[in-house]
C-alpha cells in the first residue's frame, strides 16, 4: 500500500473490489440444503478456535490478511455477522464448551481477575465445575471419539482437565497463552507454560515446535487413530493471534509495506469492506478511536517501523494458522471424512489490545527472559511482538473497542459454520451467541444431553443453518453477559452496556445496533423509559445466573498490573536485592572515597 494515496481513495477502491467479490461469493440468499446433501445420521464435528481475532480480521470478513482455507469454508457454509462471545477468553471458552452462561460454569472471568471474596463461591470456582457437562461429555456418551489440541484454559485440576471432561485424547495448554516457538511462558504471572497431554504434564516440546503446525500435526495423529466408522468431535484451538505475536519469517515478509499507512487508514478500509460485504448497514457510522490512543502521524519513523512490523507479524501468524488448518482439511479429504464433517470456526473474543511496554515490571521480565524486539527479526524464535490498542481498534472496525470490553469490538466476532446440513454461501445477520454452539452440535448429532447437569443457556442454530428460520431469538427476548463488570444486555436491535477501564468509564449507555453497530450515539437520555426497562432486565439476568458484582472502582487492568509486579518480585527478588546491595555498596564506597580525599586535602 502506498502511503501517498489518500485514505478516501484507498477505502473506495477496496470497497469496490470487495463488493464485486462478495456479489459472486457471499451475497446470495441462503438456500435450503439439497436432498443429496442432507445431514448424515451422525456427522463429524470440528471446532476451530482462533484466539483474539477481530470482527474483520478474516479474509471472508473483508481483511487484507490472507485466509483462503477459512474463506473456502465461508463459501461452503454460512458466515454470521451477529455472533457474540464473552469479552475475554476463559469465560468464552467455558460457554463454548458447555452451552451454559459463564457464571454457572465456574469460569465467569479470567483466573487473575477473580477477587478473593468471589473465588470458591458457586459458579466462581476458578475452573470448570462439575455442574456443567462439556460437548465432549455429551457426545462421548453418544459414541463419539472426542479429541482436542491447543488452548484449554478451563482448569488444570484432575476434575477439570479435558481427560476428565469427555475427551479421549488431548494435548492442551491451560495457561492463557504461551510462547509459540518454545516451551516457556509469556507472562511473569506464570511459573511455566502449562502443557498437558491426556491428563499428564508435558515437560518438553519438540525442537521444531511451532504452535500452529504442531497442534494440527497432533490432531491429525489423533484423528488417524479413530476407527473409520466412528464419528468424531474434535477441537483445534490455535494460539494465533494471542500475545506473543510470532510467525515464521516467510509469512511475515508477505506483508511488507501493507501497514505503512497506519491504523487509521486500515480502520477506514475495514469499515468500507464490512459495508461492501453486507456485514453492517450501508450507513453505519465510523466509530472514532478512543482519545487516549496515539495518532499514526505522531509516531517517529522508528516507532512506525516497529509498529508496522508488529502488525505484519500478526498477519503472518494468522495466515500460517490458516495454512495449517488447510492441511487438516486436506487430511479429512484424503480419509473420506470431509463431506461428513461440520466445521465451526470462531474467535474466542475480539482483538487483543494489550501493550505490555507500558508496564515496567513486564519490560524488566522481558529483558530477563532474553526476548528481542528487533524489527529485523520480529516474529522469529526469541522475539516478542504485540499489536497494541490502535491496531486492535482497526481489527474491530466498523465496531468499537476490542477484547476485554463489553463494546461490540470485544464480543462480536467471526463465526463460520460449514458442512452437511448447512446452507451454502450466505450471511446470517441474526443475533447468536457462543452458548448456542453446544446445543447445535448435540442437536445435529441426534444425541441426548447428559442428565443431571445444567441445562443449556443457548439454543440450537439448526433452523438458521438449514435456512428454515431467520432467527432463533425473538425481538422481545433479553440476553445478557458480564465479565468483571464488563456488562451488556441485548434485546432486539438495542443494547444496554457498561464498559469498565482501561478504555471504559463505568457508565451505562444505550445503543441501537441496527443503525449504529459502532456504538457512536448513546440513546439513554433520549429513551429513558427503555433504558430503565433494559436495566431491570439486566439486573434480573444477574440474579438468574448468580453474578457477583465487582466494586464500583474495580479496574481489571490495574489488578493485572499489580499481580504482574508481585509475580516479578517473587521470582526475581534475589536479583532485586543483589542489585540493591551492589548499588548501596557503590554509593557507600563512593562516599568513603570522597571523605578520604577531603581528609587528604
Amino acid at each position: 500500500m502506498s502511503t501517498g494515496r489518500t485514505d478516501a481513495w484507498r477505502a473506495a477502491a477496496f470497497a469496490a473490489g470487495l463488493a464485486l467479490f462478495s456479489a459472486h461469493a457471499f451475497a446470495q440468499e441462503p438456500v435450503e440444503t439439497p436432498d443429496d446433501a442432507q445431514l448424515p445420521v451422525r456427522p463429524n464435528f470440528l471446532i476451530v478456535i482462533l484466539d483474539d481475532i477481530g470482527f474483520t480480521d478474516l479474509g471472508a470478513y473483508g481483511s487484507e490478511m490472507r485466509t483462503p482455507h477459512i474463506d473456502a469454508e465461508a463459501g461452503r457454509g454460512l458466515m454470521f455477522s451477529g455472533f457474540r462471545t464473552g469479552p475475554t477468553c476463559a469465560p468464552s471458552r467455558a460457554m463454548l464448551m458447555t452451552g451454559v452462561d459463564s457464571h454457572l460454569t465456574g469460569v465467569p472471568t479470567l483466573e487473575h481477575l477473580m477477587l478473593p471474596e468471589q473465588l470458591g463461591q458457586p459458579g466462581h470456582e476458578g475452573e470448570l465445575n462439575m455442574r456443567v457437562a462439556t460437548i465432549a461429555e455429551h457426545l462421548s456418551a453418544a459414541g463419539y471419539a472426542s479429541l482436542i489440541t491447543g488452548k484449554w484454559h478451563l482448569g488444570r485440576s484432575p476434575s477439570s482437565l479435558p481427560s476428565a471432561r469427555g475427551f479421549q485424547r488431548s494435548f492442551i495448554l491451560d495457561s492463557s497463552g504461551a510462547d509459540n516457538w518454545e516451551h516457556r511462558t509469556y507472562l511473569p504471572h506464570y511459573d511455566h507454560a502449562e502443557w498437558w497431554e491426556d491428563g499428564a504434564p508435558v515437560h518438553e516440546l519438540p525442537d521444531d515446535f511451532y504452535s500452529s503446525a504442531f497442534l494440527v500435526d497432533r490432531m491429525i495423529d489423533y484423528l488417524d487413530g479413530v476407527e473409520p466408522d466412528q464419528p468424531f468431535f474434535s477441537v483445534l484451538s490455535f494460539q494465533a493471534n494471542h500475545i506473543p505475536v510470532q510467525a515464521p519469517r516467510e509469512y511475515v515478509e508477505r506483508y511488507g509495506g501493507v501497514y505503512d499507512a497506519g491504523w487509521e487508514a486500515l480502520a477506514i478500509e475495514r469499515h468500507a469492506a464490512a459495508i461492501a460485504l453486507g456485514l453492517v448497514a450501508e450507513d453505519a457510522p465510523m466509530p472514532s478511536m478512543p482519545e487516549s490512543l496515539r495518532r499514526w502521524s505522531d509516531l517517529s519513523a522508528r516507532e512506525q517501523r516497529l509498529s508496522a512490523m508488529s502488525r505484519q507479524v500478526a498477519a503472518g501468524m494468522l495466515e500460517a494458522a490458516d495454512h495449517h488448518f488447510g492441511r487438516l482439511v486436506e487430511r479429512l479429504r484424503e480419509t473420506g471424512r470431509y463431506d461428513d464433517t461440520v466445521i465451526v470456526i470462531l474467535s474466542d473474543n475480539g482483538a487483543e489490545f494489550n501493550d505490555p511496554s507500558r508496564s515496567r515490571a513486564f519490560l524488566g521480565w522481558l529483558a530477563l527472559q532474553g526476548y528481542s524486539r528487533d524489527p529485523e527479526r520480529l516474529g522469529e524464535r526469541g522475539t516478542y511482538a504485540w499489536i497494541g490498542p490502535e491496531w486492535a481498534a482497526a481489527s474491530s472496525s466498523p465496531l468499537s473497542l476490542f477484547k476485554f470490553h463489553a463494546a461490540e469490538g470485544g464480543a462480536r466476532v467471526p463465526l463460520i459454520i460449514s458442512g452437511p446440513g448447512v446452507s451454502a454461501g450466505g450471511i446470517a445477520p441474526a443475533f447468536t451467541q457462543v452458548t448456542d454452539i453446544a446445543p447445535t452440535l448435540i442437536d445435529m448429532a441426534g444425541a441426548a444431553p447428559v442428565e443431571g447437569r445444567e441445562t443449556f443457556t443457548g439454543r440450537s442454530l439448526s433452523p438458521l443453518l438449514s435456512g428454515a428460520a431467520e432467527r432463533i431469538y425473538g425481538p422481545a427476548e433479553a440476553i445478557g453477559f458480564e465479565m468483571s463488570g464488563q456488562s451488556a444486555l441485548y434485546r432486539g436491535d438495542y443494547k444496554l452496556t457498561r464498559n469498565m477501564p482501561p478504555f471504559g468509564d463505568r457508565q451505562w449507555r444505550l445503543f441501537n445496533l441496527a443503525v449504529d453497530p459502532g456504538e457512536t450515539r448513546d440513546l439513554s437520555a433520549q429513551q429513558p423509559e427503555l433504558m430503565a426497562e433494559l436495566m431491570a432486565a439486566y439486573e434480573a439476568y444477574e440474579r438468574r445466573v448468580g453474578v457477583l458484582p465487582v466494586p464500583a472502582d474495580y479496574d481489571a487492568q490495574r489488578r493485572l498490573d499489580m499481580l504482574g509486579w508481585r509475580a516479578f518480585y517473587v521470582r526475581h527478588a534475589w536479583i532485586i536485592w543483589l542489585s540493591g546491595f551492589v548499588l548501596l555498596g557503590l554509593i557507600g564506597g563512593g562516599a568513603a572515597l570522597m571523605r578520604r580525599r577531603r581528609r587528604q586535602g
